[in-house]
């Protein structure tokens, strides 16, 4: 018996442990550390239905126990990620979780049209990234953008849909309340933090785009209490994430309430951070006589 076996949005994956979007790219630089196909599943960078430049440099900034990063979800498009990148996710024997962006609702549903009958198992619909100023990004700060687009995608998508959800918000389970009124299969969360750093010595924004995304371990105790919070108020499936850097953070969030969770800044700092999460996990039932990883979710409060 697979203890790890995760059932997520109807889909079953071989363990609960995926990576980010945009800290593993689709996967291909990685591959060289190892089989990507032993991770649950590989969530690509954001893809949007043209190709995206991102945002000026400098975009990334080390900060104490994280990073803020502005990108800008630079990325190359539907059509060269259908054509190069999902060919190769295909041949590694991933399971796959598309990250999906945009400016406008139309835009949005372009690419979810565009991956309509592809080996894709699940989109991820990125409507909370902080980094990028402009258009449909700001959606996921509206309770009533929240339930209009995720209705408008999910009468369009032919896979189960994730609404990313904002941590920048005052209360996220309004959120994702909404996400869950629109017929949202399951939630991702959290997106990254809103940050800012000046470098003292010059006196200027550390970023060109003055304020980025703050991830790493430190919003991992933010991340635990929003997925707490959100697994109360909602019936549908979390994918965590924030800060999870070892496998006690990744349990961590599954006690929370989480039903898979995703490895994203740890990704820069060991390429093999998420297979050995994987294992830590399987170590940790073993040691705790634990049946199935199933018995974790959400048992902080039974056990």
């Amino acid at each position: 018996m697979n203890r790890l076996e995760t059932e997520f949005c109807g889909i079953r994956f071989q363990n609960p442990v995926t990576v980010a979007s945009g800290t593993f790219g689709s996967g291909q630089e990685f591959a060289e550390y190892f089989d990507i196909s032993k991770l649950g599943a590989v969530t690509t960078k954001g893809v949007a239905d043209q190709p995206w430049s991102g945002n000026p440099t400098p975009r990334i900034a080390e900060t104490a126990s994280g990073m803020l990063n502005a990108i800008g979800l630079q990325n190359p498009g539907i059509e060269t990620f259908l054509e190069r990148d999902l060919p190769f996710l295909q041949d590694a024997g991933a399971r796959v979780i598309v990250n999906v962006c945009g400016h406008s609702e139309e835009e949005y549903l372009n690419v979810v049209r565009r991956l309509n009958g592809e080996a894709v198992d699940l989109l991820e619909i990125n409507i909370s990234c902080p980094n990028v100023q402009r258009g449909g990004l700001s959606f996921g700060t509206d309770p009533r953008e929240v339930e209009s687009i995720t209705k408008k995608i999910k009468d369009e998508a032919t896979q189960p849909i994730l609404m990313k959800l904002s941590p920048n918000v005052t209360d996220i389970t309004e959120i994702a309340k909404a996400a869950e009124a629109g017929g949202a299969d399951g939630l991702s969360l959290i997106n990254t933090l809103l940050g800012m750093k000046i470098d003292t010595r010059t006196r200027r924004f550390a970023l060109a785009n003055r304020t980025g995304g703050l991830s790493g371990p430190a919003i991992h105790p933010i991340a635990v209490r929003m997925v707490y919070e959100t697994a109360k108020a909602v019936k549908l499936p979390i994918l965590g994430m924030g800060g999870i850097s070892d496998a006690e953070s990744a349990i961590e969030m599954i006690l929370a309430g989480a039903t898979m969770v995703a490895v994203g800044t740890a990704n820069f700092s060991d390429p093999t951070a998420a297979v050995e999460i994987i294992a830590g996990i399987e170590h940790y039932l073993e040691e705790n006589q634990l049946d199935h990883i199933r018995d974790l979710v959400g048992a902080v409060e039974a056990l």
